[in-house]
């Protein structure tokens, strides 16, 4: 599983040579700090609108960036580890970045993807991919599923017993 974990040098080369041969090639990104249902069937998603599915996930110096000090609650070799798993995920890489912008334009996939929380005109990367012929597409949000509602939900139940 672990060999689905790319670099970034590495992953452009796999990248060219599956759209090369004739693949589509879905990228999304995100923390995926804690992983839960809405996360599993975005992905789900995303795979089935092409080929093979890229994820770029933030490194813990990019999730506290976006997240704040006490974020992401798993290092980001775990989040890779749990993510690999996940037979829909072909590739992984991370990014040190507070945006995957640079992995975008480098990688250039044919469908970039985010979830229904992001219209297409905040979709980071949406000029360089579509200006390379490629399409957004913007996922149904599945609601109440988030990583902090969980940390919230932990936190109430174990308050309680304090």
């Amino acid at each position: 599983m672990k060999d689905k974990i790319k670099s970034r040098e590495e992953l452009q080369g796999i990248v060219h040579d599956l759209k090369r041969n004739g693949k589509r090639v879905v990228f999304t990104n995100g923390c995926f700090d804690i992983l839960h249902v809405g996360h599993v069937r975005y992905l789900e998603q995303a795979k089935s609108i092409g080929d093979v599915l890229v994820v770029g996930v933030n490194s813990d110096r990019s999730v506290r960036g976006l997240k704040g000090p006490r974020r992401p609650i798993l290092p980001v070799e775990e989040r890779g580890e749990i993510l690999s798993g996940l037979g829909c995920i072909d590739y992984i890489t991370v990014f040190d970045e507070p945006t995957p912008l640079e992995l975008i334009s480098i990688l250039l996939p044919n469908i970039l993807v985010k979830g229904g929380d992001w219209t297409p005109e905040q979709i980071v990367g949406r000029e360089v991919v579509e200006g390379a012929g490629g399409r957004v597409v913007s996922l149904p949000f599945i609601e109440g599923s988030s990583t902090t509602n969980i940390i919230e939900t932990v936190l109430e139940k174990y308050e309680e017993r304090s």
